[in-house]
């Protein structure tokens, strides 16, 4: 009929149409297929291409591996035995070297040690005949400052004699003088005794009373009038230690005399305390620096000096220091309130006693004012001459 043959047209034109979309289609997917095959063979074979090359080039890395390996242990075998071989050499030599070196430092020691025994030799023998001159240097001085203690002692003897047997008013003022001027050359005397190691022979049986040690100190200066005592105490010192003690202040004494000015006084006190007795002696000199405060005290202090390093002015500390070391006394240095310094000399309580002591002088007797040797004191019990003390 004739409605069915125009929709049976179209019908039949589209499934035409739908056959050669799929002819196509089907047609167009297969020659892609091929196409990718090829490419997929092509790029299998570059891939295989690339993995003998990889293969290849392994191998020969590999081979060139062993190569430098095998060539390097065999050089680093070569610089080890090269570096052996030198550092025996070093070794040996280094050896020959020290081994030199030691018997050349061997022998030098040993000529060095030579020398210095000769030198020690040579220095011990000159030291011994230095001190065997020291020695007799201080024996000949010991022994010359014994007989110069008796000459003083006997001349003090003979001007007392004198000076009781002359009534002549110049006559005895003369003898007066002397009598002094002989009491400090026998201080002279007394400090080489006491410096070369001498004792003196001066002894008391009995304490001397405090007054006579202050005026038989005055008395051995030479500005002994400018000296002013102060003094109320009725102790004594003990008759061993007496002419130490008495010397000892007379070497205060005179150094504050010689550094004051020419006019002023020396003033000495005496005052008791529970350890002793202590003994100031004041000027209005020369005010001392904390130097030669130092110095003064080392001078005087516990330890011995050597004589070998005391000026001429110092050598009156020395002989205190000397006789404080011998009697246990204590002396110390501070400045003093009348604007010189201060000498403080302490006596401990085993030489101080209140017992009766040696009486004075009589009457009929009497010493000079100013006497230098025990002013009121009576005479020492041995007058023999100062030796050397071992």
């Amino acid at each position: 009929p004739g409605e069915v043959r125009t929709p049976l047209g179209w019908f039949a034109a589209c499934g035409v149409l739908l056959l050669s979309a799929a002819a196509f289609a089907v047609t167009w997917y297969g020659r892609t297929a091929r196409v990718l095959a090829r490419r997929a063979d092509t790029l299998a074979a570059d891939v295989a291409s690339k993995e003998v090359y990889v293969a290849r080039f392994t191998a020969a890395a590999e081979r060139e591996t062993a190569t430098a390996k095998e060539r390097l242990e065999a050089e680093t075998a070569a610089a080890r035995a090269a570096h052996a071989v030198r550092t025996d050499d070093l070794v040996r030599s280094h050896t020959a070297r020290t081994d030199e070196l030691v018997r050349s430092h061997a022998a030098e020691i040993d000529a060095l040690r030579r020398e210095r025994a000769a030198e020690t030799e040579t220095l011990e023998a000159r030291l011994r005949r230095a001190e065997s001159g020291k020695s007799a240097a201080m024996a000949a001085a010991a022994n010359a400052a014994g007989r110069m203690q008796a000459l003083a002692t006997s001349m003090l003897a003979d001007l007392r004699d004198m000076e009781h047997r002359h009534a002549d008013e110049d006559v005895l003022t003369d003898l007066l003088h002397l009598d002094h001027r002989t009491a400090q050359a026998g201080r002279l005397a007394d400090s080489v005794a006491v410096l070369s190691g001498a004792r003196s022979g001066r002894r008391w049986a009995r304490p001397i009373v405090m007054e006579s040690i202050l005026r038989g100190a005055m008395g051995r200066i030479s500005g002994y009038q400018r000296v002013r005592l102060h003094s109320s105490s009725d102790a004594a010192v003990a008759g061993h230690a007496a002419e130490g003690v008495m010397h000892a202040l007379a070497e205060l004494m005179d150094n504050a005399a010689n550094f004051s000015p020419p006019t002023a006084e020396v003033h000495v006190y005496v005052e008791e305390v529970p350890a002793g007795v202590i003994i100031a002696v004041e000027d209005s000199g020369l005010v001392m620096s904390d130097v030669q405060q130092r110095r003064a005290e080392a001078a005087v202090g516990s330890a011995p000096q050597d004589l070998a390093g005391l000026s001429g002015t110092r050598l009156g500390l020395a002989v205190v220091g000397r006789l404080a070391r011998k009697h246990g006394l204590t002396v110390s240095f501070r400045p003093s309130a009348r604007g010189g310094t201060g000498a403080l000399l302490m006596l401990p309580q085993e030489l101080i006693s209140h017992a009766p002591a040696e009486p004075a002088a009589a009457p009929a007797d009497p010493l000079p004012p100013v006497s230098g040797r025990g002013l009121s004191a009576p005479a020492p019990v041995q007058a023999s001459a100062p030796v050397p003390a071992p």
